[in-house]
């Protein structure tokens, strides 16, 4: 019979770009996994930092290269959207690339204003400020632009949201508006709940905006729920949205950008298949068409790209703690952690990760199930899209197994610190940067919860 490494090959391909195999162990961006998961132990958060700034570098480099190619007039702007993960650590190496940030509640406003603080960014940087904002997030708009930060554009998603900037802000200001989108056909609702109606924009602009010399309209901004895809939806989406522009840029010579959020995917199987280059050109094709059809000045760009610039720098790793033979057909592998609570998509909304064994790739291979410790009967995981089971080494060694790609999302909706199901605690989380030497460096960046924690949070 194959060994599992031959079945995996021929089943995807493998090894893959930022894997790779020695001596029968898993390696991820030259990090060796088992010695990461014995060093530290089970079960174990990781991120890669340089993998951020590699991806943000990547799509600077293909929007760069559609400008040239096309002969586009106006300029490219990258912003991270915080709410894909806030850390420190995340902030710290993302900034290192020349970048601008989106928020998109009440308490990014005072990481902003850390980060400028410790010098890592200036009150210069573009913060763009989407999302339906409660009071608490207004007033902390309104602050940080009295205090000194000149480039903060707050998006309207409603149009009650401008009368309290009118009332509140005693300095000009640049703004935004949200365009609400329609959904893709097998969402929920027809029409997004957040923005402004696009046959609403212009009346909006002409009769409220437009006579208060205190406001400019820099930005025009829409969002589409399924990301950059190479679907009818969103090219229909993108086209109608640039059509909003061109008519609104008659009205309003100030407006000079588009803000096109939703994002780059990420890499979440090992049988992903996404053309980077060829989206970004077209993107940046149809919005120049359309304005040169309406001769209209082609609008700067800005991207919101949160998942796509952290997700595929993080991983967990899980060791086996048994084994159980259930029926005839299913065999499961118990992990030393739950897959709700570590991995809340998982359970939410059958995200898949890529998941790998990190050893005992020579042994055979069989169909298993991946279970999680909590008593509840969701937590498990499926299996990857396009293959049909989960398969892993068929063996009685120690067996260590992790899921990659992991970054957006997955730590602050578990409630990093917090309180779980069955109360399983946060995992210890180690962050691994390159030296000058081109050397791996790991630091613990969070120890395990203890129980001594989660006691004190329930009140005992």
């Amino acid at each position: 019979m194959q060994s599992y490494a031959e079945f995996l090959d021929l089943s995807v391909g493998f090894p893959q770009d930022g894997f790779k195999l020695i001596d029968d162990e898993l390696y991820f961006q030259d990090i060796n996994l088992m010695e990461l998961a014995e060093t530290f132990g089970t079960p174990l958060r990781f991120t890669y930092l340089p993998l951020i700034s590699e991806k943000i570098q990547m799509a600077k480099r293909l929007f760069d290269h559609a400008i040239k190619k096309h002969q586009y007039k106006g300029t490219y702007t990258y912003c991270y959207c915080t709410k894909s993960s806030h850390f420190k650590h995340i902030l710290e190496e993302a900034l290192k690339n020349d970048i601008n940030l989106e928020t998109s509640s009440a308490f990014d406003i005072p990481i902003i204003e850390a980060l400028e603080r410790k010098g890592m960014i200036t009150k210069d940087i573009m913060i763009i400020c989407n999302g339906f904002k409660k009071d608490s997030y207004k007033e902390n708009i309104v602050d940080i632009i009295h205090d000194g930060f000149t480039n903060v554009i707050p998006v309207l998603d409603n149009k009650e949201e401008f009368n309290y900037y009118a009332n509140e802000l005693e300095v000009p200001v640049n703004i935004g508006i949200r365009i609400s989108v329609e959904e893709q056909p097998d969402y929920p609702f027809y029409t997004s709940r957040l923005g402004i109606r696009g046959d609403e924009v212009l009346d909006f602009y002409q009769n409220k905006i437009k006579e208060d010399d205190n406001f400019k309209v820099k930005l025009l901004h829409f969002f589409v729920s399924s990301g950059f895809n190479d679907t009818p939806h969103f090219w229909n989406e993108l086209e109608k949205f640039v059509n909003v522009y061109v008519k609104l840029k008659k009205l309003c010579p100030d407006l000079e950008m588009i803000d096109i959020g939703g994002g780059l995917p990420f890499k979440n199987t090992l049988s992903f298949d996404y053309d980077y280059e060829y989206m970004i050109d077209e993107i940046v094709n149809r919005i120049k068409t359309i304005c040169n059809d309406n001769d209209i000045p082609e609008p700067n760009i800005v991207t919101e790209f949160g998942s796509f610039t952290v997700a595929e720098a993080s991983g967990i790793i899980f060791k086996v703690l048994g084994r159980k033979q259930q029926n005839d057909r299913e065999k499961w592998l118990m992990v030393d952690g739950s897959l709700i609570t570590m991995l809340p998509d998982v359970w939410a909304m059958n995200q898949k990760f890529i998941l790998l064994p990190l050893n005992n790739w020579d042994a055979e291979y069989e169909r298993v199930n991946l279970g999680g410790i909590t008593c509840d009967g969701l937590d498990f995981y499926k299996t990857e899209q396009n293959i049909a089971s989960t398969w892993m080494p068929k063996t009685r060694k120690a067996q260590y197994v992790g899921f990659f790609h992991t970054g957006a999302y997955q730590e602050t909706l578990s409630g990093t610190g917090g309180i779980h199901h069955c109360l399983i605690p946060t995992p210890r989380h180690v962050l691994i940067r390159k030296t000058k030497e081109n050397n791996l460096d790991y630091q613990l960046f969070q120890e395990e919860q203890s129980s001594k924690q989660v006691l004190k949070i329930l009140g005992y």
